[in-house]
């Protein structure tokens, strides 16, 4: 039989397109119940939180759905609640819209929007707490630690990543983790829960992606870490300085691993006994991923595992009465929509404008005191720069010395 030029060419380009996908599907989960989204339990009481008229603030915690746009939120809303519910970060009082471009871009990506919710500076695609001319600049969390307040990050993704690196680390690029890893230590930074494990281990061991022997756990555990590697072991943490490494790369985000919303509960326990207070940067990290994907199943589990752990981050609030919760994304990815479905989420249909970030502005929601700040059309860089004014940081931002 012979084979035309146009079947060659589709039979072809229908192996290179199966190619393409099993690789593609190696990055994503696979299995239809890692989208399960049984775990969820929607606020009986949709009601809005109140306004806080209380002006000193104690704590910020600080809470990024990497790629989480408003349709994402939507989209998890009407799937798990119905059309008439809310998530919990959907009864925050306060709402506003943040704008994300960086230095160089129209379209951010998530190290220079990370520098910008970190350092309150514009800076290029792929920098870390770097400014144009790559110099080091403050990140709030530093300046936190500087007034002697306890500072954590718990994420879903390595710890040395792009959104985490930016807050205790600098370096001209995101993929020097590496480089990034030995900073987040050297920032005696009191809480660092995610993955990454591979960076954190010495280049001759399985697994590692070091480029030198160092081996940071020894050091972590040197400089007074307790390390961690399970959920049970975390939970059994008493002291004032934990580093919680789950994975060799990225969080899975499925049993036996710790939830971020776990994560988010054994931070605060750790990070509320200093009396000064603290700050806590807590990401959603693979919001983002699924964006890229495309794929809604995915993205709806993300952002409702990222909203129990606002939940728990607002139940805090809401005892202490001095902390504030802001909860952002660093850029919208994927260009989602919802365009089809009924009331109670049956049957729902999207569309995506593309596989990468977008342009487009993300929401911001804010409950506590001084959360009045973050309602309007901000910047980025703003946000920061809110955090420092409130918590009384003079000369925020600047370059370190």
């Amino acid at each position: 039989m012979k084979i035309t030029k146009n079947l060659r060419f589709c039979i072809l380009s229908a192996l290179f397109l199966l190619l393409v996908l099993s690789l593609f599907a190696q990055d994503y989960p696979k299995a239809s119940q890692e989208y399960d989204i049984s775990f969820y339990s929607c606020p009986r009481d949709i009601s809005p939180l109140p306004l806080s008229s209380r002006k000193k603030v104690k704590n910020i915690i600080f809470m990024i759905g990497d790629g989480m746009g408003v349709a994402h939120v939507d989209s998890a809303r009407i799937k798990a609640c119905g059309a008439n519910g809310r998530l919990h970060m959907e009864r925050m009082p306060v709402t506003g819209l943040l704008k994300t471009h960086s230095h160089t871009h129209l379209v951010t990506d998530s190290a220079a929007a990370g520098t910008a919710l970190a350092a309150g500076i514009k800076t290029f695609n792929g920098a870390i707490s770097l400014n144009p001319d790559k110099k080091p600049f403050l990140t709030i969390l530093e300046a936190s630690r500087n007034i002697g307040k306890s500072t954590g990050l718990a994420v879903t993704c390595a710890i040395t990543h792009a959104t985490p690196a930016v807050f205790a680390s600098h370096a001209p690029s995101r993929n020097d983790q590496s480089d990034i890893a030995p900073q987040l230590l050297e920032n005696k930074v009191n809480v660092l829960l995610g993955g990454g494990k591979e960076f954190f281990i010495p280049k001759s061991q399985e697994g590692s992606k070091r480029k030198d022997e160092r081996n940071l756990i020894s050091e972590a555990k040197k400089a007074g870490y307790e390390v961690v590697e399970t959920k049970d072991q975390m939970n059994r943490v008493s002291g004032n300085h934990v580093m919680g490494l789950f994975q060799m790369g990225h969080l899975k985000t499925v049993d036996p691993e710790p939830s971020l919303a776990e994560m988010t509960l054994k931070a605060l326990d750790i990070l509320s006994k200093n009396k000064k207070g603290f700050f806590l940067m807590v990401e959603g990290s693979q919001i983002d991923w699924a964006g890229h994907a495309n794929n809604p199943e995915y993205a709806i589990r993300e952002t409702l595992l990222f909203d129990e752990a606002v939940y728990v981050a607002l139940n805090f609030a809401q005892k202490s009465g001095d902390t504030l919760v802001v909860v952002t994304a660093d850029h919208e990815t994927g260009g989602m929509s919802v365009v089809e479905g009924s009331l109670t989420g049956e049957d729902m249909k999207f569309g995506w404008t593309s596989k990468n970030h977008s342009a487009v502005q993300v929401p911001v929601y804010a409950f506590g005191p001084r959360a009045s700040l973050f309602t309007g059309v901000i910047d980025n860089v703003q946000v920061p720069r809110k955090f420092a004014e409130i918590f009384k940081i003079s000369d925020f931002p600047k370059i370190i010395p």
